[in-house]
């Protein structure tokens, strides 16, 4: 039976799915990760519950991926690489070039590596990925999917920033978002859920995890986003910021003797949760520091409570209205307390959860209340299976 091997390289991370098609089921998945440190850590499961982990140094993403198709052979969840006939690769920037996943070509790897500019930690990690797996699977269909895509379709009130127009004309200065094909995803899976077409959907979806944005859906299509140029903007996540006053960083760098780096170095890996707490950047740490009286820890709380509020209420009036919002990704899809904690603050909406239901972990479910005018829905997200969807998709059209 034919595979198809789905792939998310991260700057120091490679995780994987590999699919029987045209069934979709999962025949293995797994993490490599600390890739370019002095240790790495392999973790692959497959079969019938069986697991395979290593402590190995990897001393590059290309060597990570020889060691995974390696394994895959090793381990006998593939007798050779010719049953993996397709490859997708997961790409954080697709820019201006890029508005839906496209088969790979050589013009593809060379417009991937013009935009690293745009997402320097992941997109040279995911070049490295393409390159090596090319390598070794040279007559895999192989296929780019940008998490940018689903928000090209932003019309450009939401997607153009204040400042002069030529920059957008000239660099490509306008947000871009994340977390699309998460997004994209969820907000297929809300539609079967509510036994509705998407377009007929006025949807705010939450990917919610260390990497947070909002997206509010309309007429079938990203409509707004949270996240801006780069994934450092909006909401408060676990390292990142999101939003703040460009005057504030200046002021900031003034004081604290910094170069333009250096500053969007705090912005990205030193603020958000760990920032504002000095505790973690875990939300359940921050969470059992609360209930324990720290005054510190129940701000953050309520910090990253009133962003996501902030910005759901907003999407509401953009939108003229919602008919469901999505919780999903890590804390999204495991943390009850604080799918409660937003919620309870949304009833004006006509956003109520029932607390029996939204005592649960990971689980697809509908969240809401019997009287609850708007569904509040939880649904676990599957970035892979949306890549090994797409490129079926461009399979027919080539």
């Amino acid at each position: 039976m034919a595979k198809t091997i789905a792939v998310n390289a991260g700057s120091s991370t490679l995780k994987f799915k590999l699919f029987d098609m045209p069934s979709e089921d999962v025949v293995a998945e797994g993490t490599i990760e600390r890739i370019g440190e002095k240790m790495g850590h392999a973790k692959i499961k497959y079969g019938d519950g069986q697991k395979h982990e290593e402590e190995i140094p990897f001393e590059d993403h290309a060597a990570a991926v020889n060691y995974l198709l390696d394994k895959l052979i090793a381990l006998e969840i593939v007798e050779s690489y010719d049953e993996i006939t397709a490859v997708g690769h997961r790409i954080v920037a697709g820019g201006e070039f890029f508005k839906d996943s496209t088969v790979i070509t050589d013009d593809v790897i060379k417009k991937i590596d013009e935009l690293s500019e745009y997402a320097p930690l992941h997109e040279p990690a995911e070049l490295i990925g393409i390159k090596a797996f090319k390598k070794v699977l040279p007559n895999a269909f192989a296929v780019a999917v940008f998490d940018t895509s689903f928000h090209a379709s932003m019309p450009k009130m939401n997607a153009l920033y204040s400042v002069p127009y030529d920059w957008y004309e000239k660099y490509g200065a306008r947000k871009y978002g994340a977390h699309g094909t998460s997004h994209r995803y969820v907000a297929a899976r809300a539609a079967e859920m509510l036994g509705k077409p998407l377009k007929d959907l006025k949807l705010i979806t939450m990917h919610i995890g260390a990497g947070a944005s909002i997206t509010a859906i309309k007429d079938g299509k990203s409509f707004d986003t949270s996240m801006g140029f780069t994934p450092v903007a909006g909401i408060t996540m676990a390292t990142r910021s999101g939003d703040v006053d460009p005057s504030l960083v200046a002021f900031m760098q003034g004081k604290l003797n910094l170069s333009s780096d250096q500053m969007i170095d705090i912005l990205n890996h030193k603020s958000g949760l760990i920032g504002i707490s000095g505790i973690s950047p875990d939300m359940r740490d921050i969470l059992a520091a609360a209930d324990e009286g720290n005054d510190r820890a129940q701000l953050t709380l309520d910090i990253y409570v009133n962003r996501i509020v902030r910005y759901i209420g907003s999407y509401v009036a953009e939108m003229g209205g919602v008919d469901a919002i999505v919780f999903t990704a890590g804390v999204g899809e495991n943390s009850a307390p604080i799918r409660k904690m937003v919620t309870d603050k949304l009833g004006y909406f006509g956003i109520k959860i029932d607390q029996e239901k939204n005592d649960c972990h990971g689980v697809e479910r509908d969240l809401s209340a019997a009287d609850a005018k708007v569904k509040t829905l939880l649904i676990p997200t599957n970035e892979e299976l949306m890549i090994v969807r797409d490129i079926e998709r461009l399979k027919k059209n080539n």
